[in-house]
């Protein structure tokens, strides 16, 4: 067995941290079309309008029953034979966010239907247009009830970044792997792995301290 080498952490410390700025700008870029997109879907569900509902639904059934591998692949690999052709990144980071975006519209959907109906009647009863409703009576208090769970989210995202190393955009782990490849070592798997606790640890303690101060 082979002892532990500095010299080999410091080799790999540059495609280390080139590894963590595509780790957060995948988990940053990915959580804001997640959350973004997820409202979109849980308003639509929403929509009196059947053609509106129905292909939504259809639609965000579809990716949250499919893995996210295969729909890296579909996007990178499958997507440009019609037309679009994007970078690794790019696609991760669209990929991640739309996968995501399915289970952030159900945590909205659940917010929604907490506020409570009298808040709805009481908007009806002022005569606020339909958007002025949403805006300013519903999201508000459905946002705030369900913060905490879209950012565990957040936290699965972290650790589902990995996988679009399998397009060729590198993260941390991507990195780490390759580098040993090259120099058949461990230490830049075992510095990656120590990377991600140091990262979603206090990220989930900053979580549950959120939803204690939301509780309250």
């Amino acid at each position: 067995m082979n002892s532990w080498d500095w010299s080999n952490v410091d080799a790999f410390m540059p495609r280390f941290w080139d590894g963590v700025l595509v780790t957060l700008q995948a988990l940053v870029l990915g959580s804001l079309i997640a959350f973004s997109l997820g409202l979109v879907w849980a308003i639509a569900q929403r929509s009196t309008l059947v053609w509106v509902r129905w292909p939504v639904t259809a639609v965000t059934e579809f990716i949250r029953n499919t893995p996210l591998l295969v729909q890296l692949f579909f996007l990178f690999y499958v997507l440009p034979e019609w037309g679009p052709t994007m970078s690794p990144l790019t696609t991760g980071i669209i990929g991640l966010g739309l996968h995501y975006s399915t289970y952030t519209a159900e945590v909205y959907r659940a917010g929604i239907n907490g506020v409570p109906v009298g808040q709805w009647e009481a908007a009806t009863a002022l005569s606020l247009p339909k958007a002025r409703t949403w805006t300013s009576v519903i999201l508000p208090q459905a946002i705030r009830r369900v913060i905490p769970a879209l950012g565990n989210y957040v936290v699965s995202m972290l650790k589902d970044s990995p996988m679009i190393a399998v397009i060729g955009a590198f993260e941390m782990l991507g990195e780490a792997q390759a580098y040993s490849n090259e120099t058949f070592t461990t230490e830049a798997i075992t510095v990656v792995g120590v990377a991600f606790v140091l990262i979603a640890y206090p990220a989930s303690l900053l979580i549950r301290a959120l939803e204690r101060r939301l509780v309250r």
